[in-house]
């Protein structure tokens, strides 16, 4: 695979992508993927599907490798990170009066399905991040003997914020909590490990930080906890022997297959699993450390200009691939228009524009960006 950066990523050349918060541009490879893809339909059909699903398999296995799952087993393939937090909130058997613990400001897919369970009389508390000295121990306080289960993001969206992901997930454990993480800010652009947070369930989708498409994510679920969700939807696809047309009874899957009720988005798959070899081969602590790297240079960059207040936490522990800033001297939209028109991909979130640059992002349009703000 090349791996040289200037050819996997053209987008470089085109404008200054600062937008992989929200979706990310594909590698060269994963484009190169979808093409052999879409020639091999449009010669020959379905000829080679033993070698999709070979395919699929690979996928699994590098996103079990990506995430340090103990096997291919815990990962199930989803549409989207919301279904796979509905397949956690609906397959969950609830008793009336227990409750979920999360986050005020989490994006909406980790808020209103946790709301939804009011029906079932189950309560979701909400902590306010803002301002806190400690949010870890702030979503501990609002727990208690009814708590089921405690949701956060590893990554907010909105300004970049990293949670301790080891204390929740230690805390979780020892109560006999269960612990659901969207993923989705941090996968692809930090290291994740689901056994050192002891998470139960990860969910995250393919197109921001992945550099895949839209309409594919993971879905991690604990071997350990398997059996407590209950199966939302069924299909042909969900068995082990899932050649076997003409069988009456059926078995679901030993698997976090059992999730895939029907036919793989074998596109995505393949678009996936090209976008997850290359995060794979360039290493994910390497990547990890470019990010980091990234953002401190934006923060140390953006610090000395006099009208500009930095809205994302910049201690170590704490920093991620977003960085939310905002002007007091230009309104928000004012100056993502100018931005805009600079071709920087940036997004306005947060009460700030929001610069998500990921590994690979050159260092020199970085330092052309903070330039731009100085001037405007």
């Amino acid at each position: 695979m090349n791996l040289h950066m200037n050819t996997q990523f053209p987008v470089t050349n085109n404008l200054i992508h600062l937008n992989h918060a929200a979706v990310g541009p594909w590698p060269q490879v994963t484009s190169d993927a979808v093409k052999k893809f879409a020639e091999e339909n449009l010669q020959v059909g379905s000829k080679h599907y033993l070698a999709w699903m070979e395919t699929e398999k690979n996928l699994r296995k590098n996103l079990a490798q990506l995430i340090n799952a103990t096997s291919e087993d815990e990962i199930a393939l989803v549409k989207n990170t919301s279904e796979g937090l509905s397949f956690v909130a609906y397959g969950l058997p609830w008793k009336q009066g227990e409750n979920v613990v999360g986050i005020q400001q989490e994006f909406p897919s980790n808020r209103f399905v946790w709301n939804s369970l009011s029906s079932k009389g189950v309560e979701f508390r909400q902590f306010d991040l803002e301002n806190s000295p400690d949010p870890e121990q702030g979503l501990f306080d609002l727990c208690d003997e009814n708590t089921r289960l405690i949701a956060v993001s590893a990554v907010q969206y909105h300004n970049g914020f990293r949670m301790d992901l080891n204390k929740i997930g230690q805390f979780c454990k020892d109560r006999n909590i269960l612990f659901c993480v969207d993923a989705i800010q941090q996968i692809g652009a930090l290291p994740f490990d689901v056994q050192a947070i002891q998470a139960d369930f990860v969910i995250a989708d393919g197109h921001k930080w992945l550099l895949s498409a839209e309409g594919l994510g993971l879905f991690y679920v604990r071997k350990g906890v398997m059996d407590k969700l209950d199966i939302l939807q069924y299909g042909w696809h969900m068995v082990d022997k899932l050649s076997d047309y003409s069988v009456q009874q059926f078995e679901l899957a030993q698997s976090a297959k059992r999730f895939e009720c029907g036919s793989p988005n074998m596109l995505g798959i393949h678009a996936m699993n090209a976008s997850v070899e290359l995060l794979l081969d360039v290493g994910m602590s390497k990547i990890g450390e470019r990010v980091i790297k990234r953002s401190k240079l934006l923060i140390e960059q953006l610090e000395p200009i006099k009208h500009i207040e930095i809205l994302s936490e910049s201690t170590e522990q704490r920093l991620s691939g977003i960085i939310t800033f905002r002007s007091h001297k230009i309104a928000n939209d004012e100056l993502y228009q100018y931005l805009s028109k600079e071709q920087v991909l940036c997004a306005q979130r947060g009460g700030g524009i929001r610069l998500s640059p990921h590994f690979y992002t050159p260092l020199e349009q970085l330092e052309k960006v903070i330039s731009r703000i100085k001037c405007f």
